[in-house]
């Protein structure tokens, strides 16, 4: 069952994530003969991060997904995993319907990841942090979705995206990370204590 909970989880996330990412997500972790058997069946990568493991759906494991949205329910799921297959269920219609794979209806919530990438990389509330910085922590999040959801960011109280004020200081790599909108391109966020 941890297994297959493993799966759905990292499928709603839509992203890798790492144990402790998994833990508050979804209320546990994958490690030991879970982890090595989804890897064995080439349904999950993981790769050791720290002293943990970060996990993510393979092109086998979304099939795997998929074909479980049209599943019986599994024998001693109980109340909560009938329910949940009655869910699972229900997005098989949907997918059915709307002619979309899994993977456009799951996304990850960049916003979330940016926040999180933010506190692990700022020395504390309201320091700036380069973008390039930013962007090698946001694991599974496209540029695009990075991109716009900076640009939402800027709009909202206590969060600031702006230029580096000397250009001089910049890297190539500082140069590349960099967000354009309002007409500028932007290296750094700041997020004020909330």
């Amino acid at each position: 069952m941890r297994e297959r909970a493993a799966l759905l989880a990292l499928m709603a996330e839509a992203r890798e994530l790492t144990n402790a990412e998994l833990r508050t997500a979804a209320g546990f972790t994958l490690d030991g003969t879970p982890r090595r058997r989804l890897n064995e069946q080439k349904l999950v990568t993981s790769r050791k991060v720290g002293r943990s493991f970060a996990h993510e759906l393979t092109d086998d494991g979304w099939a795997w997904c998929t074909a479980e949205l049209s599943a019986q329910r599994p024998d001693r799921a109980g109340y909560l995993g009938g329910a949940c297959y009655a869910l699972l269920a229900g997005l098989g219609r949907r997918v059915a319907r709307s002619g979309q794979q899994l993977s456009d209806i799951f996304q990850p919530d960049a916003g979330k990841q940016i926040r999180s990438a933010y506190l692990r990389l700022a020395k504390g509330p309201g320091a700036w942090v380069g973008l390039a910085e930013l962007r090698e922590e946001l694991f599974g999040v496209s540029r695009e979705a990075v991109d716009a959801e900076l640009e939402r960011m800027a709009s909202t109280p206590g969060v600031h995206v702006q230029a580096e004020s000397n250009q001089k200081t910049l890297t190539e790599a500082d140069r590349a990370a960099a967000v354009r909108f309002g007409g500028d391109e932007r290296h750094l966020l700041m997020i004020e204590a909330e």
